[in-house]
């Protein structure tokens, strides 16, 4: 029997809105027990400053010209995940000691696989001194420098999932979180990923700025059901030469705008987006060699019902939401941080040609055990 870890997984997703925290144990291959799930939400301020910068941000030299604001956040946004690691140690009835090791991802400010950049906030370093545990993070930079995109990176966890539930085959694991992106398994247990569309992003900006601030989603697309969807706005955006891609492929927050919507009341802007977020998902079965026999919704996304009822309307499949198999849907990312930590501690890979286009499988992750 291969050796179990026990790991931490950190996950703070494009929504800005906190820190999600997982414990889980594994091998880093079939060998999977879900302990402990923890959310920490950032202060206003924090969400602010994250929110702020990275609309500044566009390319490299944007990153370089912002350096200081970005080492103070790092630092801000480190603290809090620190804070994360030990309350879930606190709740878990776990001690330091028995934690083997973090899985540390950071803040996403910018990703853009062409430049062949991927920056997160977090502070590794940071991270270790304060925790004394072993720390694996950078996770995306090895795999863009051999030539993939560095993310889906969630694929080879779904793939765990499925084996641990005995999920029937082909099946599509949907994540709605700012970015969509599927993960297909099929009968042979073999992965396909990509990123499908803007998932949640175009929504939440769009109401953060009406609001200022006030409302930060559509809590169950209700206001999307009160909208009409605006069918020449959103055959503009379903004209973005990205979705003639062949897959892998991946996508930043910020490759699509909100600019577009201008001049529709709130109710038709949601009502559109929200549609251009379920059709971008279910046209993205077109690169897929067989139609899946189910759908599984994971992030946040997963509970805008209107989004939820327009996926299985326009694919005409069985639909469900993750939490209906008993795992929850709001940890999936920071549970597969926690996995992908492990299979980089023994240096399996996390990435494949089929899932970010990297030329040959891939180790991911720095570790930190001393400083």
């Amino acid at each position: 029997m291969n050796k179990v870890f026990t790991a931490i997984g950190l996950m703070s997703g494009t929504s800005c809105d906190g820190v999600d925290a997982s414990i889980i144990q594994s091998d880093g291959e079939d060998q999977l027990e879900l302990i402990k799930n923890h959310y920490i939400p950032y202060d206003n301020e924090t969400k602010n400053e994250i929110i702020n910068i990275k609309r500044k941000i566009n390319d490299s030299k944007d990153l370089k010209e912002n350096s200081k604001i970005l080492s103070s956040l790092e630092k801000k946004i480190t603290l809090i995940q620190i804070k994360a690691v030990n309350q879930i140690i606190d709740i878990s009835k776990y001690k330091h000691k028995n934690i083997d090791l973090i899985g540390f991802h950071g803040q996403t400010i910018y990703h853009s696989f062409k430049e062949k950049i991927s920056k997160q906030l977090a502070d590794a370093n940071m991270m270790y001194k304060e925790t004394k545990i072993k720390v694996v993070f950078n996770f995306r930079e090895l795999d863009m420098q051999k030539g993939g995109q560095g993310a889906p990176l969630s694929p080879i966890y779904h793939k765990a999932i499925s084996k641990k539930l005995k999920i029937n085959k082909p099946t599509a694991f949907i994540n709605i979180g700012g970015i969509s992106n599927i993960t297909f398994i099929d009968n042979n247990i073999i992965l396909k990923s990509f990123d499908c569309g803007a998932g949640n992003y175009l929504i939440d900006q769009f109401l953060k700025i009406y609001s200022n601030n006030k409302i930060n989603f559509d809590k169950n697309g209700e206001l999307a059901f009160k909208g009409v969807v605006n069918e020449i706005i959103l055959e503009n955006y379903l004209n973005n030469t990205f979705f003639d891609l062949i897959p892998p492929k991946t996508l930043d927050v910020n490759d699509f705008s909100i600019s577009m919507i201008r001049g529709l009341s709130l109710e038709d802007s949601i009502s559109t987006l929200s549609e251009f977020t379920a059709r971008t998902i279910v046209d993205s079965f077109k690169f897929l060699k067989e139609k899946p026999t189910q759908i599984i919704l994971t992030g946040g996304g997963r509970k805008n019902n209107f989004i939820f009822n327009r996926i299985r309307q326009l694919s005409k499949i069985k639909t469900v939401d993750i939490d209906s198999l008993k795992i929850d849907g709001d940890f999936v990312e920071s549970q597969a941080f926690a996995y992908i930590a492990i299979r980089s501690l023994l240096n399996k890979p996390i990435s494949f040609f089929e899932t970010t286009g990297v030329k040959e499988k891939c180790v991911g992750g720095n570790i930190i055990n001393s400083i």
